[in-house]
């Protein structure tokens, strides 16, 4: 309560005019319906005992499937002006699987919430493989398809969700699917990626879409110490984190010495991943802290990163965490957003958030909105301080899936009973919809 009374008595600053608000899902966390479609990676993954924490698995999820009427309800309560959710690639595959979206989209579209789909979010079809340069031309097509369908209703479309993320923890760690531990022999999968999204510019532009992006994730990177071996393994982990994934899309190029590490005629590749996007999106939870080797494994937000890896990753002291253990450090959103607007100056298109929450437990959630409004205070700084960032999307309108961790972690506005499946709103979706009718 002493959280919420200050927060009225400081309103958050008006945002500019059209500032786009909403909140953020993906397929394979809420959708359930499983036996609906074809089977992903992720299914894959989870039928192996002790890939999932929990050994939960997302055959139903949040049954978001058969009750998305219900959660369009949740949405147009809530206030926001769009939804950004993702389209199951492995639905697609399957009959009648368009026909869902057909139908979430003319629900959305009848509420007055804009539909902002995401194409990829890591459930690659099984039998695919982002180790072979054909799936980029696989995924090309499935956009063209999907296009063709909704693209008289859907107007906004991002192609990829946080390939670093999907690289890293699915190709080179093996913590998330396709369990792969390749070290940096998977940076194959991060080029053909790349290639997907420019390939799927270029599918969504021959039919017609004038309003695209990405949405990759970042965060500031910041040197255990100012001794060499520190700064210049957190100089690395920056690139392979933040600049491998934002170079190639803004820029046309790879950072120096990793262009010859990919497969194919890369110079080629490029002129089609540095296709232009309208908007850039981001997703951010938090800064990361980097330092030299030390020679062991270390456990660090739920992944061990191994002994051999060039950098480790330290643990940032005297903030608060979330039950994650993610550092909170909403000041460190700013430091992102100017930093790439110094970096890439008119290179840079508009900004979207396209991710940005926090997991905890408790349907009286005052820590998440401690956190989002320390968060949207932030980006209002980046506002004000020259960026032009044009929207900010929750993660994430339920509690859902959470990967590898399954259901131990949450980070909806809206408590989901798994058992039961019944939607509770928490104390921060009413503390979100306050400031969405204050932001008029």
């Amino acid at each position: 309560m002493i959280r919420r009374m200050a927060t009225q008595e400081h309103p958050i600053p008006q945002f500019p005019a059209g500032f786009l608000w909403g909140v953020s899902t993906s397929a394979h966390q809420i959708e359930g319906a499983a036996e609906l479609r074809e089977p992903s990676v992720w299914d894959a993954f989870t039928d192996v005992p002790g890939r999932v924490k929990d050994g939960s698995t997302a055959a139903v999820a949040c049954d978001h499937y058969h009750r998305y009427r219900e959660d369009v309800a949740l949405l147009a309560d809530l206030g926001v002006g769009a939804y950004r959710f993702s389209i199951s690639w492995p639905r697609v595959n399957s009959p009648g699987g368009l026909d869902f979206y057909d139908r979430l989209v003319d629900e959305l579209c009848a509420a007055g919430v804009r539909p902002v789909p995401t194409l990829f979010h890591w459930d690659l079809p099984v039998g695919l493989d982002w180790l072979e340069r054909d799936t980029a031309a696989r995924f090309a097509e499935y956009v063209s398809v999907v296009a063709e369908r909704l693209g008289d209703r859907v107007h906004k479309w991002i192609t990829l969700n946080e390939p670093a993320e999907h690289t890293l923890l699915g190709h080179a760690l093996g913590t998330h699917a396709p369990g792969r531990q390749l070290l940096f022999d998977a940076l194959p999968v991060a080029h053909h990626q790349l290639l997907a999204h420019g390939l799927a510019v270029r599918a969504l532009r021959a039919a017609g879409v004038t309003d695209l992006g990405i949405a990759n994730s970042h965060g500031p990177t910041w040197p255990a110490s100012t001794e060499p071996a520190d700064v210049e393994a957190a100089e690395f982990y920056d690139v392979l984190l933040n600049r491998l994934f934002a170079d190639p899309v803004l820029l046309g190029e790879y950072p120096a010495g990793l262009g010859e590490l990919m497969p194919g005629d890369v110079e080629a590749d490029l002129k089609v991943i540095g296709e232009p996007v309208d908007w850039y999106g981001i997703n951010y939870y938090a800064p990361t802290k980097v330092g030299a080797p030390q020679g062991a494994e270390i456990e660090f937000g739920g992944i061990t990163m191994p002994a051999e890896l060039p950098f480790s990753v330290r643990e940032i002291e005297g903030v608060p965490v979330t039950d994650f253990g993610w550092p909170v450090v909403p000041e460190a959103l700013t430091e992102l957003l100017t930093t790439f607007h110094e970096r890439y100056g008119d290179r840079l298109p508009p900004v979207v958030i396209t991710e940005n929450g926090c997991s905890y437990e408790g349907v009286d959630d005052q820590n998440r909105i401690t956190y989002l409004d320390g968060h949207i205070r932030a980006l209002h700084r980046a506002v004000e301080a020259g960026v032009d960032v044009r929207g900010y999307f929750v993660w994430s309108l339920l509690d859902n899936f959470e990967w590898a961790e399954g259901y131990a972690r949450r980070f909806g506005l809206v408590q989901v009973d798994y058992e039961t499946l019944e939607r509770t709103p928490k104390a921060s979706y009413g503390w979100y919809r306050d400031v969405l009718r204050a932001q008029g």
